[in-house]
């Protein structure tokens, strides 16, 4: 839970003239994810600054039992009200940064540059002194984008002439693919269709060979279409992928578990939540069948809510019942990302030990990659897939087909900060490692996606 907060303050008359103050507070958890939760209506018949200043100090101190030294901004619809115990923004950013030095030396879980790091940029987030570095590494941002002056047609024509001619001009396939956006890539694909009366894809697995086909192909699917092909080949290939079901079930949005279904029935007349009941087995079968579902929890985080939570999940590691497995399971498939990020703050507090270094002592198999992956999913999707391109280049040979999956269905997602991620983390760029590993027009394709510079390598 986190320690500082603001809050804000503004009325309005009911049906009776009575005015009704609106009381919000909101706070950052410890990945700054900002939360903002309205607590209640109060009366008030006068509008003086001191009888403002009493009542909100009576809800915060004796209502709700916090801290008025913790508080780090208020915002009034009445301002003025307020002037003779605030002097607005300015002074209340000075309380912020007089923080920095003050409150981080109490005794925290975190250390001191822990905490003031998030604080210092929110101070140059809001006080509009943001730096473009900042900026960069906050914002989510993938490697594709739409190409500029896109012209559907022409980009059909000259695919036409690299495959339909003699010998296939791939350099001209990987130009065209890589530098457009899914969606032009789709409008590509039906200017072709019209023009040669053939399907593009078609006409790639046709001229092209090995995972240099499999990532053009790839390329041309929609998001949703990708992840249901992706799972459908996972399932009823010659060997099982549990991995590509984790990737994909742990990362997802509802929404984009729901466009994945429908794209799964549509293009294999399955199921989706069927193939996998009768494909995999026990808890772990259990787990995907409720990612499966999509209907976590949204944006809803109640911290009296994640004490408990952090007691059943701690129950859980001890106890390790099938019955415990299931409250585990149900816990991580079905909260908010908010609410499980205070979960696994309490669950710090209570065990001293992170949830993923309990869930790795206390289970194994594909059950405990799945649960594992969810966390690491909750807490940061880009560090997870970079973990897992480090993985699948470093400890399984150059594993292709995770390689192609993840770049692929990340590339307009955030495919530029996993690169962070991975250069950070371990030391030497994705650019450099795929260009170690891989070679020929495979190699050229990857890291156009990929989206490598020079001095990357």
């Amino acid at each position: 839970m986190a320690k500082y907060f603001s809050f804000s303050v503004d009325s309005t008359p009911d049906i009776s003239h009575t005015d009704q103050l609106t009381f919000t507070v909101r706070y950052v958890l410890n990945n700054c994810t900002p939360v903002e939760r309205f607590l209640n209506f109060v009366p008030v018949t006068l509008h003086t600054a001191l009888h403002l200043f009493n009542v909100i100090n009576e809800i915060l101190s004796n209502e709700l039992n916090i801290n008025l030294k913790d508080c780090r901004g208020q915002t009034y619809g009445n301002a003025s009200n307020m002037s003779g115990i605030y002097s607005g923004s300015t002074y209340r950013w000075g309380l912020l940064q007089d923080s920095l030095k003050e409150e981080t030396s109490e005794t925290s879980d975190l250390d001191s540059t822990a905490v003031k790091e998030p604080l210092r940029r929110l101070i140059e987030f809001y006080s509009g002194n943001l730096n473009e570095e900042i900026f960069e590494e906050w914002q989510i941002q993938g490697t594709i984008f739409p190409a500029p002056n896109f012209n559907p047609v022409i980009d059909a024509q000259m695919l036409g002439g690299a495959l339909q001619g003699i010998g296939c001009e791939k350099d001209m396939v990987i130009d065209i693919l890589t530098q457009r956006c899914n969606a032009q890539r789709l409008m590509i694909a039906e200017a072709y269709r019209e023009m040669y009366g053939r399907d593009l894809i078609m006409d790639l697995k046709e001229n092209l060979s090995h995972h240099f086909k499999d990532i053009m192909v790839g390329l041309m699917y929609p998001p949703a279409s990708y992840d249901a092909h992706e799972l459908w080949h996972a399932m009823k290939g010659a060997d099982m992928e549990e991995n590509c079901l984790i990737d994909i079930l742990a990362s997802r949005s509802n929404g984009e578990i729901f466009q994945m279904k429908e794209a799964y029935l549509m293009q294999y007349n399955n199921d989706l939540q069927q193939d996998i009941y009768s494909e995999t087995s026990g808890h772990f079968r259990d787990t995907l069948m409720n990612l499966a579902q999509g209907t976590r929890e949204e944006g809803y985080a109640d911290p009296a809510m994640a004490v408990q939570d952090a007691m059943v999940l701690w129950e859980a590691c001890q106890q390790k019942t099938g019955e415990h497995k299931n409250m585990i399971q149900m816990i991580l498939c079905n909260k908010s990302y908010q609410q499980l990020w205070m979960v696994f703050q309490e669950f710090q507090n209570i065990s001293g030990q992170d949830i993923v270094d309990a869930i790795n002592e206390c289970y194994d198999g594909f059950f405990q990659e799945l649960l594992v992956a969810i966390v690491l999913c909750v807490r940061d999707k880009p560090s997870y897939f970079a973990y897992r391109l480090y993985n699948a280049i470093h400890e399984y040979g150059f594993h292709n087909k995770t390689v192609i999956r993840i770049l692929i269905a990340r590339s307009e997602i955030d495919l530029m900060n996993i690169r962070r991620r991975y250069k950070e983390r371990y030391g030497k760029s994705l650019f450099h490692d795929i260009k170690h590993f891989a070679s020929g027009h495979y190699e050229t394709a990857l890291l156009a996606i990929c989206a490598g510079d020079a001095e990357d390598y």
